[in-house]
């Protein structure tokens, strides 16, 4: 699928991440950032959701480059995580993104025995929030919400498909299908955008509503959330092999696309109305990159190039009209937004967005083996 034109812009925008998060590192170095502040990045807690994406970030580019200070920076940061893990009372279902862009990562690269067990450890915490009567996994630890779950969760189900592979146990993957079918359910519209939050009878399992949480209203189209439905399906597909899945994620795909401006980047919801100093979403584009190429190794032949292309214009556009390699600054992409209803960290970089971006774009080079 690639011609040289595409190799050649493959390779520089690879090299351009590479040099940029290679100088940034020396700052960063083993911290937990989030979003930039004034050009530069924060730094959160290990137990903040985004902590796995900086060090997830120094893996993609340490399997490509070998560059041991990059990775001694990544081991650091899963070392300091062990006092979350380990504490366990501030833990979330968001341990997927956690420890799949660390523990696990570093155990496929590296085959790393700790890593394993932290990974293992990980993915039983988040099997433990498994709700047996909605068959749904819990999202976030507040007393008044403990029938809450999230469309985000799609993308922490993956460490349970390894934990299964891992340890040749399926009970994992039992639960992360129970979960993913009632996702597939109670989350997916027909027209393939995605509630944010659906709230459960915790006791019985019961749908009671949903919550527009991140999103403008609870019947709107969260960007990232769309983004979140079309990649957290297609890797239930690539690890169940259930065309139910495949469905799902094109037709979140097809809702996606049909809804991007032509510079590749959304306002943070769809369905939003427009108002001054409106919210952006690079990481949502990002998002959608990575999963439009994997739904395209999915699909039969003669549907593979339409994926492949989409993916492929999305990150052009973002390296043209929303990349900071000329600036002072030291995310990779601007105008990414957290929570525009609480007017949350809107229009600045973020980490994760920094992430799916140079994961999309060592797909496009050719890269086929995941974290997740």
């Amino acid at each position: 699928m690639n011609g040289s034109a595409d190799q050649l812009r493959q390779d520089m925008i690879w090299d351009k991440i590479v040099d940029k998060v290679s100088r940034t590192s020396t700052r960063i170095g083993a911290t937990f950032p989030y979003v930039s502040v004034n050009g530069q990045y924060d730094a959160h807690p290990p137990h903040w959701w985004t902590a796995g994406f900086w060090p997830g970030l120094l893996w993609l580019i340490y399997r490509d480059t070998k560059d041991e200070r990059l990775k001694d920076i990544a081991v650091s940061c899963e070392e300091q995580m062990d006092v979350p893990l380990l504490a366990y009372d501030e833990l979330h279902h968001d341990v997927g993104f956690m420890w799949s862009l660390t523990a696990v990562a570093q155990h496929k690269l590296l085959g790393t025995e700790v890593s394993r067990r932290r990974g293992l450890i990980a993915a039983s915490h988040l099997m433990g929030r498994f709700n047996a009567a909605g068959r749904f996994i819990r999202a976030w630890n507040e007393p008044d919400e403990p029938g809450w779950a999230i469309i985000d969760c799609m993308m922490n189900l993956p460490l349970l498909y390894w934990a299964s592979a891992t340890t040749a146990d399926p009970r994992f993957r039992h639960v992360a299908k129970a979960h993913a079918d009632t996702a597939l359910r109670e989350f997916l519209r027909p027209d393939g955008s995605a509630y944010h939050i659906v709230c459960f009878d915790p006791e019985t399992g019961e749908r009671v509503g949903a919550r527009g949480g991140q999103g403008f209203a609870p019947e709107s189209a969260w960007a990232r959330g769309t983004a979140w439905a079309l990649y957290g399906m297609a890797l239930s597909c690539r690890y169940l092999r259930d065309d139910a899945y495949l469905q799902a994620a094109k037709r979140s795909a097809h809702f996606f696309l049909a809804h991007l401006p032509e510079d590749g980047v959304p306002y943070w919801d769809f369905r939003a109305p427009l108002v001054d100093d409106m919210g952006y979403d690079s990481t949502s584009s990002a998002i959608a990159a990575s999963g439009l190429l994997e739904i395209s190794a999915l699909v039969p032949e003669a549907e593979q190039q339409f994926y492949y292309n989409a993916a492929v214009k999305i990150l052009k556009a973002l390296d043209d009209h929303y990349s900071a390699w000329d600036e002072e600054e030291e995310g990779l992409l601007l105008k990414g937004t957290a929570n525009f209803p609480r007017k949350s960290c809107v229009n600045v970089p973020h980490i994760y967005g920094d992430y799916f971006f140079a994961e999309a774009v060592a797909k496009w080079r050719g890269q086929s083996e995941l974290f997740w």
